[in-house]
C-alpha cells in the first residue's frame, strides 16, 4: 500500500486532473460552493468532507489544488464520496493567510460549514449518514478540532453526526488553553519542524485529553504542508505567525518520507473507524 500511495502522490507532482462535480449547498450565512467526487455505483457509501487551508483550495485556473484533488481522488477511489468544500470564495475571500485579523473563523464560521456540509451529504442519496468522516489541513485543521468539540457552533443534537475526524498540522495554541475532549475520534498529523502550527501545542492537547479520545503522529524534520503532492520547502514571509517574532513568516513544503506516512496512516485509521 505504501508503494502505490507514494507512487500515486509523486504523479501528481507532475500532472494535475481536474475532477469533481461543481456543487453548491446551504450553508449558516452564505451558499457554500464545493467540489464533490463520487465513486462508481449505487452505494450507500461513506463520505468525507474536506477542510482547506487559510491559502484557500483553487489554482489560479479555477480547480482545486494538486494537493487537495489528491486526497479527495484518493478516498473516492478507495469508495467515499468526497466533498471539498469552499469557506472562502462564497465569502468573498481567496485566502486569509496574511491578514492581520482573519476574516472567515475556523472556531465559529467553518465549523457551521461542516456541519451544513455534514447535514447536505447525509441527505443525498447513496451516502450512508452513518459513515461521514472529516479531514483539514493547517486552518481547516484547526475547524476540524472545533467541528468535533462538544459546544461546537452549528451542531444540532438532532442531526447527522460525524463517524471520526483527521486534523493535519492544526494550531493547537487556542484549544491547549482549556481542557479539551474531541466528541468523535480524533488523529492528528503534525510536523516536528512545523514553526507556523508548532506540533508541541497539539501533543499538549492530545497529552491532557481523555485516554484514547486523540491519536497523534509527529514526524521529524516535516514543516507545514508537508503532504503536498508538489512544490518544495520554501519560505512564506508574507503570512501571519504568532508562533514567530515579529508575528510573520513560515517555512511550508513537503517532506516525501512523512507524506507517505501520513497518507497511508490517515486512510488506514478511517477505515478502522468503520469496522
Amino acid at each position: 500500500m505504501k508503494q502505490a500511495l507514494a507512487a500515486l502522490a509523486l504523479s501528481w507532482a507532475a500532472t494535475v486532473h481536474a475532477g469533481g462535480e461543481p456543487v453548491r449547498l446551504p450553508g449558516p450565512d452564505v451558499e457554500l460552493s464545493g467540489r464533490l467526487y463520487q465513486p462508481a455505483g449505487k452505494g450507500p457509501f461513506p463520505a468525507i468532507v474536506m477542510l482547506h487551508g487559510c491559502s484557500g483550495m483553487w489554482r489560479k485556473d479555477g480547480e482545486p489544488t494538486a494537493s487537495y484533488a489528491f486526497w479527495a481522488e484518493h478516498f473516492r477511489d478507495r469508495g467515499y464520496v468526497a466533498l471539498l468544500l469552499d469557506s472562502f470564495g462564497p465569502r468573498g475571500e481567496k485566502e486569509i493567510c496574511t491578514q492581520a485579523h482573519r476574516r472567515v473563523s475556523p472556531a465559529t464560521d467553518r465549523p457551521r460549514d461542516a456541519h451544513a456540509a455534514l447535514a447536505w451529504l447525509a441527505a443525498r442519496p447513496g451516502v450512508d449518514p452513518r459513515r461521514i468522516d472529516l479531514i483539514g489541513w493547517s486552518n481547516g485543521g484547526s475547524a476540524v478540532l472545533h467541528t468535533v468539540k462538544a459546544d461546537s457552533p452549528g451542531w444540532q443534537e438532532a442531526g447527522p453526526r460525524f463517524r471520526a475526524a483527521v486534523a493535519f498540522y492544526p494550531g493547537c495554541a487556542d484549544i491547549a488553553r482549556a481542557p479539551y475532549r474531541p466528541t468523535v475520534p480524533l488523529l492528528i498529523q503534525a510536523g516536528g519542524a512545523d514553526d507556523w502550527t508548532p506540533a508541541r501545542h497539539c501533543e499538549a492537547v492530545a497529552a491532557a485529553a481523555p485516554a484514547g479520545s486523540i491519536e497523534i503522529d509527529v514526524y521529524p524534520g516535516a514543516h507545514h504542508s508537508f503532504d503536498r503532492v508538489d512544490g518544495r520547502v520554501r519560505e512564506r514571509p508574507e503570512v501571519r505567525n504568532p508562533n514567530r517574532p515579529g508575528g510573520r513568516g513560515a517555512t511550508v513544503g513537503p517532506h516525501p518520507e512523512a507524506r507517505e506516512k501520513a497518507i497511508a496512516r490517515a486512510t488506514a485509521w478511517l477505515e478502522a473507524r468503520g469496522r
